[in-house]
């Protein structure tokens, strides 16, 4: 018995040294463990593109080299393209689309126009749905602008520098035209202007200085309406005009095949 009791202590001897050796080597593990994380945190926080997917990241990098070359191969390409939604309860996510293809492509200015001037009531929020789609540019959207026509040259800057997207409105039409007329017939009444001096190109000129935009070369019409629904009057005489029957769901091969209809056409001027 005194020899069995004694087999007992020595093996519980033997698992305290064990439990011991155990409990030193976790904790020696757990250090380790802690420092490595420490470290990925640290170079997470110096380069946090670290965790990128390769794949994602591959398939972004093939589709904007895409959008390039597919600018880059039209024969002519637009400047600036107008998109008029003339459906009702637009989609601020498709309408974005558009204006980011539109920018990846290598067009210079983009303007959204509704006639109930919904975008502009709701500027914010097309603002918000533009700024998460141009991270499918792979860019900073500090390269890019957001400016908002009100009446006559008041404009509101988002974000500076270029290409420009400009959020249209009806009051930007006939108003603008009226405004500019008014304008005129102040500087003839306070003796500025002589009656005489009136005539078309006057008021052409106070015209694009209250826009500071060119022309559009090319309009994208979405939805059933034919009409222009006051969008620029002024500004279109030369202006392509291509329809699209509705800007939802609206695919990059939609867009691409309008651009290079636009390209293909022949502008007589005219003649």
């Amino acid at each position: 018995m005194a020899m069995l009791y004694g087999l007992l202590w020595r093996l519980l001897l033997l698992l305290v040294h064990v439990n011991t050796a155990l409990v030193s080597w976790l904790r020696v593990r757990l250090r380790s463990w802690k420092g490595r994380l420490w470290e990925r945190a640290v170079a997470l926080n110096h380069n946090p593109d670290a965790t990128a997917n390769p794949v994602t990241g591959n398939r972004d990098d093939g589709r904007r080299a895409r959008w390039l070359s597919d600018g880059k191969a039209l024969e002519k390409l637009p400047v600036h393209v107008g998109l008029l939604v003339a459906e009702e309860e637009p989609s601020y996510s498709d309408v974005a689309n558009l204006v980011v293809w539109c920018m990846a492509v290598g067009i210079s200015y983009v303007s959204v126009y509704d006639n109930h001037g919904i975008f502009r009531k709701n500027n914010s929020r097309l603002l918000e749905e533009i700024l998460r789609q141009q991270n499918l540019l792979g860019v900073d959207g500090s390269k890019y602008s957001i400016e908002f026509l009100s009446n006559g040259s008041d404009k509101h800057n988002v974000v500076s520098c270029r290409p420009t997207v400009k959020v249209l409105s009806p009051e930007d039409g006939k108003q603008s035209i009226v405004q500019a007329a008014q304008q005129i017939c102040r500087s003839v009444e306070n003796k500025e202007r002589s009656s005489k001096d009136i005539s078309v190109s006057m008021l052409d000129v106070l015209l694009r200085e209250s826009k500071n935009i060119p022309d559009p070369d090319l309009v994208l019409k979405f939805g059933p309406v034919n009409s222009t629904l006051g969008f620029l009057p002024w500004h279109i005489r030369l202006t392509e005009f291509i329809s699209l029957p509705s800007h939802r769901d609206v695919s990059y091969d939609n867009m691409l095949d309008a651009l290079q209809r636009y390209a293909s056409c022949q502008q007589r001027l005219g003649q």
